[in-house]
């Protein structure tokens, strides 16, 4: 069952519970109303002009005889004027009963009451009349039952015909709205289904509106966005790879091939150096590409990581001047350069910042300093610098300047440092300058544990 013929079953449900639960409170409030109407009618026909009328109607037919009772009809009821009652006497409604006599002679009050004579249900008001010559006398209006049960037989058939039929249009109006509300919803369906088939990530759905199912929409195409971008990062890696990958092995199958054809040639030795030198490349290069993979993601370890005590233990094996400082207008705290983070990825990083520096110049420096809820990391050299041209291109893959072609490394390095500094929420970047070369690493602070 889909989610729009649900949507239907719930809302129908849901209608004809509460329409069953409505009409099981009114079918005895609506018997009682009726009851009670009934009753008003009985004990009001007493006070009646017309049935003044029948009393004396009643009295001129007796002529001052002492029976006991005459049961005149009125209408839909029954008169049953008790003249002279006695207990025991019978007359064509009912016996008379002590109740009865008591309330004639003021000693009971009125009273109500059900009576079923000839199979004939009958409510019955009992009630003292006032009647010259005839003390004690009292009257019992009775009213067949059956208007009442009619009523009530058809006022239930009417409930169960109408809740069935209020539970199928509730059902049909649930499926429209269900459609109508879950048309983006269908449409966010259909679009992931031709992504599944296509594969095409770069055609987004319409979002309109902003409720939730909108956001769902919004939500999906950032989502398409950032595969998309993944995906095409991660093409343009295997070819990149595959290129850099292509010359070197070209080279060393070039060199064993002549090592093959002529083992005696005296030039054998150095091409077996060059092999080596080129399998040492290829070494290095498979490593960059696996640590550029594995630093893309999110940091392996999340702990709190001291930066300064990362960089000072680098510097201690490396043999280079650390500085360690804070900005102005930062509050003095007891760790200024802690984050959070993988302390073997960030040590990776600066150790590459260094690399790098030392390959280009003769000596290089590393700056650690806490800002406004930053850690700053710098490496500089006196290298001859990053001319402007390369600047926005220095951290990316298989990046080298003129410069830097001649030198041996995979391109790799700086590419893996910007992956770090991301996947910890941070950046990288190249500072120009004049002379020599400045890199930076922005980490956010973490707070103090």
């Amino acid at each position: 069952m889909n989610l729009r013929s649900r949507v239907a079953v719930s809302g129908a449900g849901a209608v004809v519970a509460a329409l069953a639960v409505v009409g099981a409170v009114m079918y005895p409030a609506f018997d009682a109303q009726m009851r009670q109407n009934i009753d008003s009618q009985l004990s009001s026909s007493s006070a009646d002009p017309e049935t003044d009328k029948e009393f004396q109607a009643v009295l001129d037919d007796v002529n001052g005889a002492k029976v006991p009772t005459i049961m005149v009809p009125l209408g839909s009821r029954l008169l049953d004027v008790l003249l002279t009652p006695e207990v025991g006497v019978f007359d064509k409604f009912a016996p008379v009963t002590a109740r009865d006599v008591a309330v004639g002679a003021g000693k009971s009050p009125p009273y109500f009451e059900d009576l079923r004579l000839e199979n004939v249900l009958y409510r019955v008001y009992v009630a003292p009349i006032a009647l010259k010559g005839y003390p004690g006398a009292a009257v019992r209006i009775a009213q067949p039952e059956s208007d009442r049960t009619k009523t009530l037989h058809q006022f239930g058939w009417l409930l169960a015909a109408l809740i069935p039929a209020a539970g199928l249009l509730a059902a049909l109006g649930a499926r429209l709205l269900a459609a109508r509300v879950l048309s983006p919803v269908a449409r966010l369906t259909s679009a992931v289904e031709h992504v599944t088939a296509t594969g095409d990530l770069a055609t987004p759905i319409a979002v309109t509106g902003r409720d939730e199912v909108a956001r769902l929409g919004l939500a999906f195409n950032a989502m398409t966005t950032t595969l998309d971008g993944s995906v095409g990062a991660q093409r343009r890696l295997v070819a990149d790879a595959s290129h850099e990958l292509r010359t070197p092995l070209t080279s060393m199958m070039t060199n064993l091939e002549l090592l093959a054809e002529r083992p005696d040639d005296p030039q054998a030795p150095r091409l077996i150096d060059e092999a080596l030198r080129q399998a040492r490349e290829l070494t290095l290069l498979t490593n960059d590409l696996v640590d550029l993979a594995r630093y893309g993601e999110a940091p392996a370890r999340d702990e709190l990581v001291y930066v300064d005590q990362v960089c000072a233990e680098l510097a201690d094996r490396r043999g280079v001047p650390l500085d360690l400082e804070r900005e102005r207008g930062t509050q003095p705290t007891p760790t200024p350069f802690l984050v959070r983070g993988d302390p073997a990825a960030l040590e990776r990083a600066v150790t590459n910042l260094v690399d790098n520096a030392l390959k280009f110049g003769t000596a290089a420096r590393i700056s650690v300093r806490a800002g406004l809820g930053t850690v700053v990391v710098e490496v500089q050299d006196d290298g001859p610098g990053i001319p402007a041209a390369d600047l926005p291109y220095i951290f990316d893959r298989f990046h080298r300047a003129e410069a830097a072609r001649a030198l041996p490394g995979s391109g790799l390095g700086l590419a893996i440092v910007k992956h770090i500094a991301e996947a910890h929420r941070g950046w990288a970047e190249a500072v120009p300058r004049e002379c020599g070369a400045l890199l930076r690493i922005t980490l956010p602070a973490a707070t103090t544990p």
